[in-house]
């Protein structure tokens, strides 16, 4: 029987994605489920099991005609070997999630940080088709990133590359949760917008904020469009520190187009345009004009099509 198809999945500490597609990254079907993250790691790779047998259901297909599993995972892990070493919102510790898989189905299947595997998809089916060199950067709860380098991703000597969010940007910063103070996810993530909003109104400042219950960057980026100045001062400084995130790693790998997705961005052009200036006066004119900064095209399908993508390109069926 032919294998005309793949399965994509994209693990998530809140829910499991999974789609059934054809190589050209068409989804024949799709099964989305709660991960139950606190129920423990068997049960996870359980739910992982069902989504799988549930888009073969949908589709009305066989194992038998599968070619590749990709699966997109929150990191730090390890790509060849197909362990999840560690990752605060699934209860994996050093577990091989592949070997299980590859047991039951008797198909190739492969493992990827979720930041390499949106960058491979928007490289092969969203804003990055034709381009060679380019970079995935998302800024959401943290920020993260993948690399396409020469038309291949770029996971570097220990599959972590790209780990952008724990740049340091301010040497006398915040405390990031990975331990070091002043990264670009402790000054400029959704995450440190939300926490400047809630220090301004414990400082007690003049400041809209103050009328909302919880503070998240979503009311800071609201209020800021208002008018309210301790907004406008909090996104201001935060997309700088994103600007010179940004700056300096196109200083780094000169690529052609950085792609900036995740939930910050849903703000609109106040990020990207914020971006595009910080870049302009920081970076050396030819680099910073010859690479665009867009928004991606696949949206919050990005790490399910970049798990699809990850099979193919894995197996050799897309480039």
């Amino acid at each position: 029987m032919d294998k005309k198809y793949v399965i994509g999945i994209d693990l998530g500490g809140t829910k499991i994605n999974s789609v059934l597609s054809d190589f050209n990254g068409n989804i024949v079907s799709q099964c989305t489920v709660y991960t139950e993250a606190f129920r423990g790691k068997e049960h996870v790779l359980n739910k992982i099991m069902m989504t799988i047998d549930k888009v073969l259901q949908n589709a009305d297909k066989t194992i038998e005609e599968i070619r590749a599993i990709g699966i997109g995972s929150p990191g730090p892990l390890d790509y060849k070997n197909g362990t999840i070493i560690t990752t605060p919102n699934l209860p994996f510790i050093n577990f091989n999630i592949i070997k299980p898989i590859i047991c039951k189905y008797n198909v190739p299947a492969y493992l990827d940080n979720d930041a390499n595997v949106a960058a491979i998809g928007e490289f092969l089916f969203g804003a990055g088709q034709g381009t060679k060199n380019m970079i995935y950067v998302t800024v959401s709860t943290g920020i993260g990133g993948g690399a396409i380098i020469n038309g291949n991703i770029y996971r570097g000597h220990t599959f972590n590359a790209l780990e952008i969010g724990h740049m340091t940007i301010e040497p006398n910063g915040p405390r990031c949760n990975c331990g070091n103070y002043g990264c670009a996810e402790a000054v400029a993530s959704g995450t440190a917008i939300a926490r400047q909003g809630k220090e301004a109104i414990k400082r007690g400042e003049i400041t809209s904020l103050s009328q909302y219950e919880n503070v998240t960057a979503y009311e800071v980026f609201s209020e800021a469009e208002k008018g309210d100045k301790t907004s406008l001062d909090i996104i201001n400084k935060s997309l700088n520190y994103l600007g010179i995130c940004i700056s300096n790693i196109i200083t780094s790998f000169d690529p052609e187009m950085i792609i900036i997705g995740g939930g910050v961005t849903r703000a609109g052009e106040i990020v990207y345009n914020k971006v595009k200036d910080v870049v302009n006066k920081r970076c050396f004119k030819t680099m910073a004009e010859a690479c665009k900064i867009v928004a991606p095209a696949l949206g919050t399908d990005a790490g399910v099509m970049g798990a699809i993508a990850l099979a193919l390109i894995e197996e050799g069926i897309r480039l």
